[in-house]
């Protein structure tokens, strides 16, 4: 027999009248008992029992109660590691009121105008460690060649590794390697900014807060005596007249291995891909940085398990733990590729060319000028130039003119040669300049690419509105270039401040075959490989300098004395 389930019944329903009545009948006697009995209490109870009774104290709780209704306290949230702008934290308390609205928390700042506190953050009251403060600022200067750069960036300690708030940037021409034999000069020539920083850091947290110079490929370039000259005289300054602490190596020339992996930290830090609260399956993001002397390459190769080729080992290889993670990099820098060195090599190629050639490449203008054609400038266009000086028969400055052969495929070849793709490659596979480097097609095939610096300088002014293109997309974009004026006012003739660009820089054509020859035939990514370009992420400047000044936090600071 099956069993079966006896549910009460809900009442008035399926109960009999005379049940419901007497029901009725026995609740008003109570009720009435009830009535009676408080009142007696009224009457008889002392007056501090009434009292209470009118404010509702029977309903209270004492001190001593274990069930205690006030609201329990939170504490702040630590915001995630890789957020630049983390969202703001839960506040320290609850409102006692259930019907009251939620505190309004300030917004994250983005700049000391918008800072309600230098001194404090907004996204919690205690740093995770005790061993750190709760805020912390750092200095980083950029000395290029082509100028020098501060950064001042401040962090905050919410968290287990330090989090960015937001940056100060300012920057002064010319560079530092344009004051050689003048150390004084070149040093006295970073006042600006490091008067920038002052106003910036707060004076309490000055004496603790670290600074350093690193020079890159321009000062490399100068030689040992003049440049060691003046970064003595850069550390000799800082020391006598600004209060913020340095370290042994603050002032120095920075490895080219260092600043392509400190500007691979930058942009994946910013773009969330590396830290500890990142899945360790997150693919990272290839960085290339285009400077004027030197290009670098960062990424993050993988192999098979099953294959047995793995990355060799040599000065390229880049071991790197960040946010409790370990990264095997490939980086390699490439001195004298950057885009100012590389216009300089093609033009004393096109030069030596001419000259050695029995000067089939010359001819005169109407004003009686020697003209030297050269494919990589836009058709129409001219530059005067100066070359290195190789045993030239009558002078080092040359006129060089497109006139009719500027073209996007004739400079190619120029640049070909330039970037010495035949030269021997000891270690296989080789990139360009018998460097090794492994396969991108094979060990980084899907990852996203971001190009810096020159890239986005060069792109972004003819294509405004494009963050993202392919590198087949360059070569388009050359070939409208090198085909002159004509070309220009077809394509950009609405865009004033395309045509000024173009107007003002002859050398386009050269710059942009190159930029394509860097990535399709030195890095060999495919033509149909997308590839990012950008200046800023969530406000902060691209770079190497944010990854140094993040490794600057890292460690011991002895705070100075002097404010």
């Amino acid at each position: 027999m099956r069993n079966s389930h006896i549910l009460p019944h809900p009442a008035g329903h399926g109960v009999p009248p005379e049940a419901n009545g007497a029901r009725r009948f026995t609740w008003k006697r109570i009720a009435l008992g009830a009535a009676v009995l408080f009142v007696f209490m009224w009457v008889v109870g002392p007056k501090e029992r009434r009292q209470r009774m009118l404010q509702g104290g029977m309903h209270s709780h004492s001190q001593n109660d274990t069930c205690s209704t006030r609201s329990p306290t939170v504490s702040p949230a630590s915001p995630p590691a890789h957020t630049a702008h983390p969202a703001n934290p839960l506040p320290e308390s609850l409102p006692t009121d259930a019907n009251a609205s939620p505190p309004t928390l300030p917004p994250a700042p983005h700049s000391p105008e918008t800072d309600p506190d230098p001194l404090k953050t907004v996204h919690c009251i205690r740093p995770h460690s005790p061993s750190k403060p709760l805020v912390q600022y750092a200095l980083m200067l950029d000395a290029g060649s082509q100028g020098s750069r501060i950064h001042v960036y401040k962090f905050h300690n919410c968290g287990a590794a330090p989090v960015l708030e937001y940056e100060v940037f300012e920057q002064t021409r010319p560079g530092l390697s344009a004051y050689a034999g003048e150390p004084l000069a070149a040093a006295e020539s970073l006042d600006v900014l490091m008067d920038q920083a002052l106003k910036v850091v707060p004076v309490q947290l000055q004496s603790c807060t670290p600074v350093a110079v690193k020079a890159t490929a321009g000062l490399r370039l100068l030689g040992a005596v003049a440049s060691t000259e003046i970064l003595n005289s850069v550390r000799a300054r800082f020391a006598d007249r600004y209060p913020f602490p340095m370290k042994k190596d603050s002032v120095a020339i920075m490895d080219g291995k260092d600043e392509g992996v400190y500007a691979w930290i930058t942009a994946n830090y910013l773009l969330s891909t590396i830290g500890s609260h990142v899945p360790s399956a997150t693919t990272t993001y290839a960085v290339l940085d285009l400077g004027g002397a030197s290009t670098q390459i960062v990424f993050e190769p993988t192999f098979p398990r099953s294959s047995s080729t793995k990355l060799e080992e040599g000065d390229h290889k880049y071991a790197l733990t960040f946010g409790g993670k370990d990264y095997t990099l490939y980086q390699h820098s490439y001195l004298g590729y950057g885009i100012m060195r590389a216009r300089r090599s093609v033009h004393n190629l096109v030069a030596f060319m001419s000259e050695f050639g029995h000067g089939d490449g010359t001819h005169e203008s109407a004003e009686g000028e020697t003209l030297i054609s050269n494919p990589c400038l836009s058709k129409g266009t001219r530059r005067t130039v100066e070359l290195d000086d190789a045993g030239w028969t009558h002078k080092s400055n040359f006129t060089m003119a497109g006139a009719d052969v500027g073209s996007f495929v004739a400079c190619n070849r120029i640049i070909e040669l330039v970037m010495a793709k035949d030269a021997v490659c000891n270690v296989k596979p080789c990139s360009f300049n018998g460097v090794y480097q492994p396969s991108i097609i094979d060990t980084f095939p899907s990852g996203g690419i971001l190009t810096l610096s020159y890239f986005y300088d060069r792109i972004s002014p003819l294509m405004p509105d494009t963050s993202t293109l392919a590198i087949s997309d360059i070569a388009h974009l050359a070939q409208r270039v090198c085909a002159g004026k004509v070309s220009w006012k077809e394509h950009w003739g609405g865009d004033k401040n395309a045509m000024e660009e173009l107007e003002g820089r002859p050398e386009y054509c050269l710059d942009l075959t190159f930029l394509h020859a860097l990535l399709r035939l030195g890095y060999e990514f495919p033509e149909e490989r997308d590839i990012r370009i950008e200046k800023k992420l969530d406000g902060v400047e691209l770079g190497w300098a944010l990854g140094a000044g993040i490794a600057l936090l890292d460690g011991d600071i002895r705070c100075t004395d002097k404010l």
